[in-house]
């Protein structure tokens, strides 16, 4: 056969190839060729990327590059309903530059991440409303400029779409705030300083004044005093200016009544559809969708899924290896994916290479401690504690500023109030033996806006404390309120003369730093037991760091030192009150890029702060939880959902389209339930991945394991605990000691300098910015 003619035969064929494929193809795919670059348009080769023009069924159009049956490069989607996106795509999402357009003539250009609005942008409203900033899943965060429709301007810091943080805002009548804000409102310290030329110095607190603060006048005068909208609580000093004569008539609620009305925040123009929401669902994402397996289960209705897939209407779900039926490949093939996953640690990390493989099973989750209810050995000092705290918090108190006087952290106050049996004209009588009660610094309390009403139910309500055992060597005892809110814990003598000690650093400290990761004391106080003995119990109540609906999976006590910080236990026999410590840990969690660098700031100063009091031992305690845990136990992967493995899950996504989006659960959750943002602060509710790590065998020389690419998805709780150790002599004896027999380096009690500069190198590698 000729060479010629052996040529026209292969193209023949090809040519047949190409028609029966094209026939085929079209009875599935879900465009129509509008007008084509190639003639083999439908005819997709893997990884290969050229030019198309798509017409979709619903009348949406998409011209520009193409691969894998999706947008992949530059190119331009307009929707049926008039919006349209310019700009680059990756696998069928918006990803890198771009611009959206919404037919109201709004527009956004800047960066896209999966779909989002995510990076650096502007948005410009179709009333001229602009902003110019930091975005992270189509939420303003970051710094940002907004010029409002109104005429109003603000720049600054942002969070959650508001400003938050850092700012200053100029209203259009030419009176301008700078100073701090939260969730769009002007809270902390700030200045107003009017057109007039009046201004207002001082604390603010949702949008009006509130503490302490001057008001002055153009002329000199000023006027000092603690503000306060309910009139009662409003006090002060008027300072006349030198030149002033007569009578000044003026009342300092005229700030709040006549001052401010013109100092209204703008709401701002609000997007109307989120670009994410108009994405749609591509072949490419579809295809291993018709490999697997599907199960019919019974669904209320349909509902939009999260990247605005509408479920199919009746109402598949993917099912487990189980649900297979008759179709033993497609079954097979999940076997082996889902395997896959689940064998990652052996299989891509073997032992060979001295790495110590790491099981994770969650334990049904049970509420920690045992009740205090009556013949236990503890129960009378419970009823002392709360007679004592209903006391102190229950009488009338003088309003009091935050700009506490030294007096107000005097350690030499004796003053001891009685409980006897029958009562006295300040107590009621009670069942318990008598006793006597002392408080220390009640303005803990009002520091951290502890409501009275609140605190009292929550410690002394009808509910009993629970008993927890003690996770450390200190022997002290632990209580929990029923609600969780609070934690009691017994103290000796030397850590109350270090808290009273620290006292007013610490109160300034936390007055200055709101999203200080410190333990938050709400009180202090103590019980002197009648008898011979005379017996003094100490008491400091702090905030429960785990107080929180999501159950805690695991919790890591972390210190940054190797030297007995392991726990001897089988992975079969840790539960949710297990404290784990720092050769345990086998995660690091990444969090989203502004939060790592306010949690990196955070810890430096919290560091310095423990520094200077000369504070050592403190740990960081952090409480994971696992977005979605399979039925069996096992946290799910990020891997298993993005690629449509499902098994069934105890707290899984029900959007009914059988395949969990791209975006981790903790992105979506935040971007359709904005209200979320509103609980997120640093160490409390936080998303965020942990990436799997693998240990060597010689552990003991690797306090961070190697990171294994595998993520789940999580909501972190973590702040610094045990503060109240500082380095006396009994610590420099214990350093000095165990310094012969082991590592310095690697003990827990070191110099404060010491032992602050290896807590912070061990955190920042434990936590890491999600990249």
């Amino acid at each position: 056969m000729s060479k010629e003619f052996s040529g026209i035969v292969k193209a023949w064929e090809f040519t047949v190839k190409k028609a029966t494929a094209k026939k085929k193809a079209k009875k599935n795919i879900i465009f129509a060729t509008m007008s084509v670059a190639h003639v083999d348009d439908d005819l997709d080769t893997p990884g290969e990327v050229y030019y198309a023009e798509k017409i979709l069924n619903n009348g949406d159009i998409y011209t520009g590059q193409w691969s894998d049956n999706c947008p992949n490069g530059h190119g331009k989607y307009l929707w049926s309903d008039g919006c349209m996106y310019v700009g680059d795509w990756v696998k069928g999402k918006t990803m890198g530059k771009g611009k959206f357009s919404w037919p109201s003539g709004a527009t956004y250009e800047g960066k896209f991440k999966n779909g989002y609005m995510d990076g650096e942008g502007i948005y410009t409203g179709c009333s001229n409303d602009t902003y110019r900033g930091s975005w992270v899943i189509n939420m303003k965060h970051g710094k940002g400029t907004r010029d409002y429709v109104n005429g109003d301007h603000y720049e600054g810091d942002w969070r959650r779409g508001q400003p938050d943080g850092q700012g200053r805002y100029q209203w259009i009548n030419g009176n301008q705030y700078i100073g701090q804000w939260r969730n769009g409102k002007m809270n902390g310290n700030g200045t107003m300083i009017w057109a007039n030329g009046n201004r207002y110095d001082g604390s603010w607190e949702d949008g009006f004044p509130k503490g302490n603060g001057t008001f002055r006048w153009g002329d000199g005068s000023f006027y000092v005093g603690i503000w306060s909208k309910d009139s009662r609580e409003q006090s002060g000093t008027y300072y006349p200016s030198s030149s002033q004569t007569g009578t000044f008539d003026w009342d300092p609620q005229d700030v709040y009544s006549i001052d401010l009305l013109g100092c209204q925040i703008s709401p701002g123009e609000r997007i109307s559809v989120y670009p994410s929401q108009k994405m749609v669902s591509w072949p490419c994402e579809g295809e291993f969708l018709q490999k697997l397996p599907i199960a019919k289960t019974p669904r209320a209705n349909k509902r939009n899924s999260v990247d605005g897939r509408l479920s199919n209407g009746d109402g598949y779900s993917w099912g487990s290896e189980t649900d297979a039926g008759s179709n033993s490949v497609c079954s097979e093939k999940q076997r082996e994916s889902s395997e896959g996953m689940r064998s990652f640690s052996t299989d891509d990390l073997d032992n060979s290479r001295g790495f110590t493989p790491h099981c994770i099973k969650i334990q049904p989750n049970k509420k920690p401690g045992t009740t205090i209810s009556k013949g236990h050995k503890n129960y009378e000092l419970m009823l002392n504690l709360q007679l004592g705290i209903r006391h102190s918090v229950g009488k009338p108190a003088p309003a009091t500023s935050l700009d506490l006087r030294a007096t107000a952290f005097d350690t030499k106050e004796k003053i001891w109030t009685k409980f006897p049996t029958e009562g006295s004209k300040h107590t009621p009588p009670h069942q318990s033996a008598e006793f006597k009660w002392k408080d220390y610094c009640p303005t803990l309390r009002k520091l951290f806006k502890v409501d009275p009403a609140d605190y009292m139910i929550s410690i002394c309500g009808n509910d009993a404390l629970r008993e927890l055992s003690s996770p450390g060597k200190s022997g002290s005892f632990f209580y929990l309120t029923n609600d969780d809110k609070y934690m009691i814990k017994t103290l000796k003598k030397a850590e109350v003369k270090v808290l009273l000690g620290m006292l007013p650093a610490y109160y300034n400290h936390v007055r200055t730093f709101e999203n200080t990761l410190v333990t938050k004391f709400f009180g202090l106080h103590c019980v002197k037991l009648t008898g011979p003995a005379q017996k003094k119990v100490r008491f400091v109540i702090m905030g429960n760091l785990f107080c929180t609906e999501n159950a805690i999976h695991r919790r890591f006590d972390l210190k940054g030192s190797s030297h007995g910080r392991v726990t001897e236990k089988p992975e079969s026999q840790i539960d949710s009150t297990t404290t784990l410590k720092d050769l345990d840990l086998n995660f690091i969690f990444r969090l989203q890029k502004v939060w790592f660098q306010e949690f990196c700031r955070q810890v430096d100063r919290d560091c310095d702060f423990l520094e200077q009091e000369r504070i050592m031992d403190y740990s960081l305690l952090v409480g994971v939880h696992f977005r979605e845990v399979s039925g069996s136990g096992e946290p799910v992967t990020t891997e298993m959902r993005s690629s449509g493995v499902r098994t069934p899950t105890a707290n899984a996504d029900q959007s009914g389209d059988g395949l969990t989006p791209r975006l981790s659960r903790a992105d979506m959750d935040l971007l359709f339930d904005p209200s979320g943002w509103a609980s997120i602060r640093l160490g409390i509710n936080m998303p965020a991945k942990a990436e799997l790590t693998m240990r060597r065998s010689d552990f003991e020389s690797q306090l961070v394991g190697e990171p294994t690419g595998q993520y789940y998805d999580v909501i972190l709780f973590f702040g610094i605990i045990d503060i109240l150790q500082n380095y006396d002599i009994s610590k420099k004896l214990e350093h000095a000691y165990k310094a012969f027999q082991y590592d310095p380096t690697s003990i827990s009690a070191v110099d404060p300098k010491q032992y602050s500069k290896r807590f912070r190198d061990f955190i920042l590698k434990v936590f890491a910015e999600d990249t």
